[in-house]
């Protein structure tokens, strides 16, 4: 059984860190083809999938751990990063000045990111509870 179980878990974790990587790829498009999308596609997307894809970040490294424990984590640190940007020194302006920078700490604080992040979240945690997580 704990054989079964440990498989079970290495499936379940594999199953977050690709549905992680799928929001990135969702992600970057969203912002690449923005132009492309609905005005409030393109103007919320990004923010969402940046959310959901720290969620399933959560959920891959405590795979174990209760969708809570993830869900509490993934606000915290969504809303840490975004609190983070009312920090304006210059070394850390520049390092939001790089794509990869940009793309992780984004570059100024709005508040209307951090309902978008609570929305992924939710999003990613019912996405998880009915396709994902069959146990918990």
């Amino acid at each position: 059984m704990n054989q079964l179980n440990g498989k079970y878990k290495g499936n379940e974790r594999i199953n977050y860190m690709v549905t992680a990587l799928f929001m990135v790829a969702l992600g970057l498009f969203s912002r690449r083809f923005s132009n492309l999308l609905p005005d409030i596609i393109s103007e919320h997307a990004g923010d969402m999938l940046w959310a959901m894809m720290v969620y399933f970040g959560f959920r891959f490294l405590f795979v174990e751990k209760k969708i809570l424990l993830a869900m509490i984590g993934s606000i915290l640190f969504s809303f840490g990063i975004e609190c983070s940007q009312l920090y304006q020194a210059d070394w850390i302006n520049e390092l939001r000045n790089t794509t990869l920078g940009a793309l992780i700490l984004g570059r100024g604080f709005l508040f209307v990111d951090l309902v978008r992040y609570l929305s992924g979240i939710v999003l990613a945690l019912m996405v998880d509870k009915l396709l994902i997580c069959r146990k918990k």
